[in-house]
């Protein structure tokens, strides 16, 4: 008992050191906080633009957008992941080819960026779409009614009036965001899941290391916690408080 628990030290202590597994932990940890917060933005602004195109697009861009929603929304998370990851790179490269230009190497970084961002796209649709729905339609037409062009109705009254309503969404696929980055496992990028799995299979010490991974992805929600409370009090000045 003494031997096992001074091994399982010393493997703690390997960890722990900078040039150790320690080091490529964090490492993989930083690029799934980079998939995380790229993927999250790209789904934002697909969101947006899908949102205003179902709401005040035409039939055929409503159409097209409730195909891309329900699909999306449909198929598990690691199937599309594998899906875009190899076909949408096939895809890119054979287009270029198409057009007499040459194929291209697209990074894991950037390929897991558009990843996570179409597959966050289609969910923050729905949830700023129901935000949207939730602006009382006095204030937009009070807006229309003073000559605001769409544009500046949208950027000056409803996105303003809509983000309490859509802070608690968001918020959610950003803590989904961050855990999805771990399904890119599977395609050989090497964020933090996949060298947490490389490191316990070369020490054999898997409890410590899925325990240190465990903790990494803890301290990011926690840390996401706080700042999506600082954000949601700063946007709800001038509500009544709801106890």
């Amino acid at each position: 008992m003494a031997a096992e628990t001074a091994s399982f030290i010393n493997w703690g202590l390997l960890a722990l050191s900078p040039p150790g597994w320690g080091g490529v932990l964090l490492w993989g940890f930083l690029n799934s906080l980079q998939i995380a917060i790229g993927g999250y933005c790209l789904g934002l602004i697909l969101g947006v633009g899908g949102a205003s195109g179902k709401l005040y697009g035409g039939p055929v861009t409503r159409d097209l957008l409730a195909c891309y929603t329900t699909v999306v929304r449909a198929v598990p998370e690691l199937v599309l992941i594998v899906l875009l990851y190899y076909a949408g790179t096939d895809a890119i490269n054979a287009l270029l080819r198409l057009a007499g230009l040459g194929t291209v190497d697209i990074s894991g970084l950037t390929a897991g960026i558009l990843v996570i961002g179409i597959v966050q796209g289609a969910y923050s649709t729905e949830v700023l779409r129901g935000a949207i729905k939730a602006v009382p339609v006095g204030q937009i037409e009070a807006a229309r009614a003073y000559g605001m062009s769409p544009w500046k109705v949208m950027r000056r009254v409803t996105l303003p009036a809509m983000l309490p309503h859509a802070i608690p969404g968001l918020s959610n696929l950003w803590l989904i965001a961050t855990k999805d980055t771990a399904l890119l496992a599977v395609v050989g990028f090497s964020e933090l899941t996949l060298v947490t799995r490389q490191a316990a299979g070369t020490t054999k010490a898997y409890i410590l290391f899925f325990c240190a991974a465990g903790v990494l992805y803890l301290a990011l929600t926690l840390v996401s916690n706080v700042i999506i409370k600082i954000i949601e009090r700063r946007s709800r000045r001038g509500f009544a408080e709801v106890i």
